[in-house]
């Protein structure tokens, strides 16, 4: 290897929140019960789907990787900022930093794929009602699902890979509490404008392919529901797709904030970001748990269960969810 794709930083510093010392413990109690929110709130989800018969439906099959991912992405960047404003260590290491930065490419941009996956999968709801089971069947959900993940493991490797091949010198801080991908692109004294290239064009592909599918899933839909307009055609479709509505809405809208319309370091950045990687994961069960008839009977149905259930540890933590939840 030449010296030139050697880095010679062992660590990087994450200068975090711009937080006033004295307000550090109240941030650190706020960010840790919306961090523990996210993980319960996601894992009920979870939880439901798999016990309720009633839930095994794509949607539901869909929600439950959404679910899944978004504790992942949210646990990528939380409980290390945790852990910094705790100790008042802001270093981590440069395998530490690469790691980081790969599991959040992966998970945010598998968040991109499956919210695509499940605008299709309401377009077939509505405008092919009658030939629903027979196009989403269990094979092409779980071929949807696969795609997305090992789609997104490649693109993922594919930019860790550049980035590693590039040199970092003298200037090791990170102003972030994450190691995102633009920050370390900008700290590099090398050459980036092969990164730069794959961004714009796999990258850009990656972001506004699933987009589109989005987009012009809900305008057909909207088209369809127009030629025949009724209260009750309306109602149907905001009970099928408005939690879905609400969750694109909130992930494109943060995403938008935090790479298009923000510069590097201001408050308007941190904001977005906290948005993005940690109040996004945890509003979406409450979305779909407070939007939505079916997941509320399943926490009816689950609560039941714990009834009987009562000598087993589990229905302890069912009680906490139903508290939360319900």
């Amino acid at each position: 290897m030449r010296p030139e794709n050697q880095s010679s930083v062992s660590e990087f510093l994450l200068l975090g929140l711009p937080i006033w010392p004295g307000h550090r413990g109240m941030f650190f109690t706020l960010f840790l019960g919306m961090y523990l929110t996210t993980v319960l709130g996601n894992l009920l989800i979870i939880l439901l789907i798999r016990l309720d018969s009633r839930l095994h439906t794509p949607m539901y099959f869909f929600l439950s990787h959404l679910a899944l991912t978004d504790v992942s992405f949210s646990s990528v960047t939380v409980p290390k900022m945790l852990m910094n404003m705790q100790t008042h260590y802001f270093f981590i290491s440069y395998p530490g930093c690469i790691s980081q930065l790969y599991f959040y490419i992966f998970f945010g941009c598998v968040d991109n794929l499956l919210l695509a996956v499940m605008a299709y999968d309401r377009f077939v709801a509505i405008c092919h009602p009658l030939h629903y089971k027979t196009i989403m069947r269990e094979e092409l959900c779980l071929l949807l699902v696969a795609a997305s993940w090992i789609t997104t493991c490649a693109h993922a490797l594919l930019h860790t890979v550049l980035l590693v091949q590039l040199s970092f010198c003298a200037d090791n801080v990170i102003t972030h509490f994450f190691c995102d991908l633009t920050v370390l692109l900008n700290l590099s004294c090398s050459d980036i404008s092969l990164n730069e290239l794959v961004i714009f064009t796999e990258g850009g592909m990656l972001l506004f392919l699933p987009l589109a599918v989005v987009l012009g899933s809900y305008i057909r839909i909207g088209t369809i529901i127009l030629k025949a307009p009724s209260t009750r055609r309306l109602l149907k479709a905001f009970s099928t797709c408005g939690s879905h509505l609400s969750v694109v809405s909130l992930y494109y809208g943060t995403l938008v904030g935090v790479y298009f319309l923000s510069s590097p370091w201001d408050s308007k950045d941190i904001i977005t970001s906290v948005m993005y990687t940690v109040v996004t994961p945890m509003l979406n069960p409450f979305i779909y748990s407070l939007r939505n008839r079916d997941i509320k009977q399943a926490l009816v149905f689950v609560n039941k269960v714990k009834e009987v259930n009562r000598s087993t540890r589990s229905p302890l933590l069912l009680r906490l969810f139903i508290i939360l939840y319900s």
